[in-house]
């Protein structure tokens, strides 16, 4: 019998396993370079610059502030005439720095009588170094000053309007204020009592600075009590430091109470047995007269003489 004949393959013709494998190979392109791998990187254009958050920006850091504020603060209206520029007075080269405070506060009609006194150095007075921060939001500092007299403080804020200084706030607060700025905004805090105060948020109404929000915060001077820390025994006020413990004569443990344990102290002698000539009445061993007043350690029988 005749081998069988081989096949012959057909010039040009592609094995099926390889065109498979050509098939799985494309499909694996397309999905490499049309769509990003799970996980991969991507570019998603420009970088978004990010901006940090603003913080509160002391005034008179240096200065020891208490808690904020309690008395209202005369903010200005909304209805009042708007602020005129201070007369006889410019800024040299449109510089609100370059203005001297005293100067300024001696021509301002809105300075009262008592800060005057100030600017003379009375006694408890004080005119504190000027503070310039931008509170109108154009980009140029406006000047802060705070004059103290016995028992209060007038804060004035001053902005440049060309040459000329145009006061924008005057507010009398606690001597023990505190004071921060925030963007553009002013805040005043004032003592209200130990353990609240009182918080004033001032902000440019394209006239002046006008009292925006006031409100009393609770400060919470009083510090926390740790609920797992139980009380002193044996003391009756929170807080109490307990001290020795002197036992008295009339004192007796009640019911439950611990019992200290005595030192021991030197053996006793052991009692001996009592003869046939001691034996004590009834009376005396069930009267607990006669059981309390016998000492604690027992007594030792004398023997009889032989």
């Amino acid at each position: 019998m005749a081998p069988p004949t081989p096949l012959r393959r057909r010039p040009g013709a592609v094995p099926a396993a390889a065109l498979a494998t050509l098939a799985a190979l494309t499909v694996l392109g397309v999905l490499a370079f049309g769509h990003p791998a799970p996980g991969g990187l991507r570019d998603d254009g420009p970088r978004v610059a990010v901006t940090p958050p603003t913080s509160a920006k002391p005034l008179w850091p240096g200065l020891a502030t208490a808690p904020p504020p309690a008395t209202s603060a005369t903010g200005s209206s909304t209805q009042a005439p708007p602020p005129q520029p201070v007369p006889d007075l410019t800024a040299p080269g449109h510089d609100l720095t370059a203005v001297d405070l005293h100067t300024l506060l001696a021509k301002d009609p809105a300075v009262s009588a008592e800060e005057r006194r100030a600017l003379d150095s009375c006694t408890g007075c004080e005119v504190r170094a000027p503070e310039f921060r931008d509170l109108t939001g154009d980009g140029l500092p406006e000047l802060i000053a705070a004059v103290a007299t016995p028992g209060q403080v007038a804060l004035h804020v001053y902005t440049l309007t060309g040459d000329r200084v145009l006061p924008i706030l005057r507010v009398q607060i606690k001597p023990d204020f505190g004071a921060a700025t925030l963007d553009s905004d002013l805040w005043l805090y004032e003592p209200t009592t130990v353990t609240t105060r009182t918080t004033s948020h001032y902000q440019w109404d394209g006239t002046r600075l006008a009292l925006v929000e006031k409100r009393v915060d609770g400060i919470g001077l009083l510090p926390p009590t740790d609920p797992g820390t139980d009380p002193p025994t044996g003391t009756g006020a929170v807080g109490a430091v307990p001290g020795p413990v002197r036992p008295s004569a009339e004192a007796r443990p009640g019911a439950g109470a611990a019992v200290p344990t005595a030192r021991p102290g030197r053996p006793q002698p052991q009692p001996a047995q009592p003869s046939q000539r001691y034996q004590p009445t009834p009376q005396y061993q069930q009267s607990s007269q006669y059981q309390s007043s016998q000492p604690s350690a027992p007594a030792v029988v004398p023997e009889a003489k032989r």
